[in-house]
């Protein structure tokens, strides 16, 4: 068995493929299963973000090359096309990366928070979906803590950057002062949470949040003063809007061409910001050619990024300081585990010889043999089964003249006064 980490993220996928490859959360069970089905994995957890889907696997190494083409095959793309655009992490490295994940060192944003919520929520519902056993268990409680650590030890967290905080400080940079700008939040997740506190923090004063679900909306909205609108309503309520920043779970636009255009019109050709944070798109990419719309998407915010990693290096070196660590405390488990396992299967072994000859001794006294005769053949059987690998052990070492090995074999033995 392996552990894998196998997906696509930002630094190797453009947007366009990874929209074709993102999960819905109403996706993630049957995937898990289906993954379960076709490489028959132990344990997996799936986690999808407007930035990356990974698939995290403990199966056969023999089965690892099935992974892409169960996904390409799922999403019904190009399996040729996520190759070129994917990575796969194995073993110590697969965890490393998973822990590098969840303590926000491989993301747009260095140290941004969103993605260890979403890597537990990707573990709970794998772990709901029955795919949990004790080894991702560990591996996950392990990265949780390191993640933890990172946030309470270093500064990875200070100025804090995620894709909310950089929406918010486009926005800022291109109109300055926010005060007197109305902002239209679609969504109610938690990158839209953030983003209306970080816009609320930065002097937006009208703010509205637009949502299927109006109760969700209200949860945002209320506690800074602002409206609602369900999503139904925003055809006739974008023209009011000169920020519009969105981010929802929908699988297809949300806002069109059309829409904007006809919105543009009503305000006189005002100028519209408009920020798409959702992975697929809530916004048609024709918008970005719409004179007076101002359109970004996660790929654009990259130059607010640079400028914020350089206060986040030191904190990064010591995260990955203690990410090596955790690592090989993890590895030390499952190397203890490993050394249990042989203990136990060498003491079900050694049981079974030990029944099997005692059960035949007990089938001669039943048959009439003498009992010195019987105890005598029991103790010379058993003998001989139980240092017959320790024996030929010894000799190959010795004909070998492995000298390291004959030093470990006398001392598990019991023979280190013994000269060889």
């Amino acid at each position: 068995m392996t552990l894998i980490a196998f997906g696509i993220n930002h630094k190797t996928a453009p947007i366009s493929l990874r929209e074709k490859i993102a999960f819905s959360p109403d996706a993630i069970v049957d995937a898990l299963a289906s993954l379960g089905s076709i490489t028959g994995a132990r344990e997996s957890v799936i986690v999808s973000t407007c930035n990356r889907t990974e698939i995290y696997a403990h199966l056969d190494q023999n089965q690892v090359e099935k992974i892409p083409a169960w996904l390409a095959a799922f999403h019904n793309t190009d399996e040729n096309e996520l190759r070129h655009n994917s990575y796969l992490y194995q073993h110590d490295e697969a965890i490393r990366h998973i822990m590098r994940v969840a303590c926000g060192l491989d993301s747009l944003m260095l140290g941004e928070p969103q993605i260890l919520g979403q890597v537990k929520q990707a573990f709970t519902d794998a772990k709901n979906s029955g795919v949990i056993r004790t080894e991702f268990e560990r591996l996950f409680q392990h990265t949780f803590s390191v993640a933890k650590r990172v946030r309470n030890e270093t500064e990875i967290g200070e100025n804090a950057v995620s894709v909310a905080y950089a929406a918010v400080q486009l926005a800022k940079h291109i109109f300055s002062s926010l005060a007197k700008s109305r902002v239209l939040l679609i969504g109610a997740g938690d990158t839209i949470e953030l983003v209306a506190k970080h816009i609320r923090e930065n002097g937006a004063k009208s703010i509205t949040v637009a949502n299927r679900t109006l109760a969700k909306a209200k949860a945002i909205a209320e506690p800074l003063g602002g409206e609602v609108l369900t999503l139904a309503q925003i055809p006739s309520h974008l023209k009011d809007a000169d920020i519009v920043i969105s981010s929802t779970a929908s699988q297809l636009p949300i806002i069109g061409q059309g829409l904007v255009q006809s919105a543009l019109k009503e305000r006189k050709y005002k100028p519209m910001f408009i920020v798409d944070l959702a992975v697929p798109r809530d916004v048609e990419a024709e918008v970005g050619e719409l004179d007076d719309a101002f359109l970004y998407t996660v790929d654009d915010l990259q130059q607010i990024v640079e400028q914020n990693l350089a206060s986040r290096q030191d904190a990064a070196v010591l995260a990955n300081q203690m990410i090596e660590q955790q690592l090989q405390q993890y590895v030390q488990w499952q190397q203890s585990q490993s050394s249990i396992d042989l203990l136990l299967g060498f003491r079900e072994k050694s049981e079974a010889q030990r029944d099997l000859l005692v059960t035949r001794a007990l089938n001669l006294l039943a048959d009439g043999r003498p009992p010195e005769q019987v105890l005598v053949e029991l103790a010379n059987k058993l003998t001989n089964n139980l240092i017959h690998a320790p024996t030929k052990a010894l000799k190959n070492a010795a004909k070998e003249q492995d000298v390291q090995r004959l030093a470990v074999l006398k001392e598990a033995l019991g023979l280190k006064n013994i000269e060889s």
